[in-house]
């Protein structure tokens, strides 16, 4: 009975793996999408240019676009970075400690003034909507009919440019987390809890990354460390100077400390497949509105904090959900408390229905009704979509996302983001996450034709890509050889005995005499 239950326990995790994989297939962008996207930022660059008060500033993107941590019907965001010499100044930076209310207001209303220019200048043409949003961050919200994505408009999002650059090389880390965003964001979505406007009060998706990351925190054996490990400063405060000097000190210290962390040989590893992560990280948040109350969620420390924490004493906050970069600010405080129901039975409801095997109610958990469509399309025909499902293995390298630098490559080459100030582009951004890879690539391949030049700090993903292939390739000539040598020492072994058979017989035939005489002298009684 025991073996029956755990082979139709297995028989559903491999169902719903089958389906998670098939929903994957279906969100990740296709070339056409990163290619769009381009071409938007290349058109919106063109516009900013002709506002008067925004000559000359930068058109950079930051969130789920620049951490690889999109779909194909994501938004985009923008930051307007203005010109300053590429220098970020201290009162910049603890605006938010030292910033009198007056002062606040004055910098927020200047963002509006010019956030209403470039409202003004697209307004009409492929434009259909263009409406500014006056928050704490001040956001000027468009969508083009020719683009067919939602975009907002900040300016001098500095900060979370840089956290958008986290995320993605705390992906590299395990792709399974890459995969988890993914799964995990088309799920709020579905369940209507993926929305931190006021009228719905639920998560935004960097929360949502904060979760999965919680969750590779806690899980046994952990799969992530504590995000202190990978960088114990603040991001807020760390962000003056020369900004390109700042970004690279914190890329550096995030390279050394990640790649510490992989090359640990004493790390317990996690072979989990991404059906169990999804059905334990559902029930590990099933009682997230009891939990609410008292405990917040720290990736900073990988653990679950009381609320009466001294950083923590003024939030007030429904849920605390605590920005790892920007302490102690809470990356959940735009959820309410009709919000924190519906999240907490979606939760609720998830977990019940995630080991089924019905795939009706396996896809209206799992994703939006407008994507179900294409999901049992895959399933009816798999042929056509690719061969169909092939099942993973669980080693914790094959969850590295194994497409994931390939498809970086294919998509940024490209995509190169020109801009007329000092700050890093797109492709700068992507090169800083390729140092890590080449960081790790020279230690596993004793510096193979992957030689960084203190001239060039960041490497294209082209080069980079050769350089591991060309490594992986020196690795399997190498195990070839290995292969054909023992076959033919084996041989060479099998022909001598053949050749020398009568000899070898002979000294064995004596061998085995000497042997019986001693036994026999060993059997005498001895005086």
């Amino acid at each position: 009975m025991k073996f029956f239950i755990l082979e139709l326990k297995m028989s559903a995790y491999n169902t719903l793996e089958h389906i998670l994989r098939e929903v994957l297939e279906v969100l990740e962008p296709l070339q056409e999408d990163w290619v769009t996207r381009s071409q938007f930022i290349k058109e919106l660059r063109g516009i900013v240019e002709s506002v008067e008060s925004l000559r000359g500033a930068a058109v950079e993107p930051y969130g789920s676009f620049v951490s690889n941590l999109f779909t194909r019907w994501s938004d985009m965001d923008i930051s307007i970075n203005l010109p300053n010499g590429g220098y970020i100044s201290y009162v910049e930076n603890d605006r938010k400690q030292s910033f009198s209310k007056k002062e606040k207001k004055e910098e927020k209303d200047c963002n509006i003034f010019l956030l209403k220019d470039l409202q003004k200048a697209m307004q009409g043409g492929r434009w259909q909507m263009v409406k500014l949003i006056g928050g704490s961050v001040p956001i000027l919200q468009c969508k083009s009919s020719h683009y067919g994505f939602p975009c907002d408009i900040s300016i001098d999002n500095l900060e979370s440019q840089m956290k958008s650059k986290l995320l993605l090389w705390i992906s590299e880390i395990d792709g399974r987390f890459h995969d988890m965003v993914l799964l995990v964001k088309e799920w709020a979505k579905a369940h209507e809890i993926n929305d931190a406007t006021p009228i719905s009060g639920t998560f935004n998706s960097y929360s949502l990354c904060l979760l999965v990351i919680f969750h590779f925190q806690t899980c046994e054996p952990a799969i992530l460390p504590p995000l202190k490990d990978i960088y114990e400063g603040h991001v807020a405060d760390d962000l003056r100077g020369l900004r390109t000097v700042a970004e690279r000190n914190i890329a550096e210290a995030c390279a050394a400390n990640i790649r510490r962390f992989r090359e640990d040989r004493f790390r317990r590893v996690n072979h989990s497949s991404l059906s169990e992560l999804f059905i334990s990280f559902l029930a590990k948040f099933s009682d997230i509105g009891f939990k609410a109350s008292e405990q917040g969620i720290c990736t900073y420390t990988g653990k679950w904090e009381c609320r009466s924490n001294i950083r923590w004493v003024r939030k007030t906050s429904v849920i605390l959900i605590e920005d790892p970069f920007e302490q102690p600010e809470n990356s959940a405080r735009a959820v309410n408390k009709s919000g924190l129901t519906r999240i907490s039975e979606a939760f609720e409801m998830s977990r019940v229905i995630s080991a089924d095997q019905n795939l009706d109610s396996l896809l209206a958990t799992l994703v939006r009704p407008q994507v179900s469509p294409e999901i049992r399309a895959r399933l009816r025909n798999p042929v056509s979509y690719g061969g169909g499902y092939q099942p993973h293995l669980t080693h914790p390298h094959v969850h590295r996302n194994v497409n994931l630098q390939s498809q970086i490559q294919n998509k940024f080459r490209n995509l190169r983001l020109k801009s007329n100030s000092d700050n890093p582009t797109l492709t700068e951004t992507v090169n800083m996450y390729g140092k890590f890879e080449a960081s790790e690539s020279k230690t596993q391949n004793q510096c193979q034709n992957l030689r960084l030049e203190s001239l060039s700090y960041n490497p294209s993903m082209t080069e980079l890509e050769q350089g591991r292939s060309r490594g992986q390739h020196s690795g399997d000539a190498g195990k070839s050889s290995l292969s054909v040598g023992c076959l033919l020492l084996g041989g060479l072994v099998a022909g001598l005995g053949y050749m020398y058979a009568p000899q070898i017989s002979k000294a064995v035939d004596g061998l085995k005499k000497f042997l019986d005489k001693s036994d026999d002298n060993s059997d005498e009684p001895q005086n």
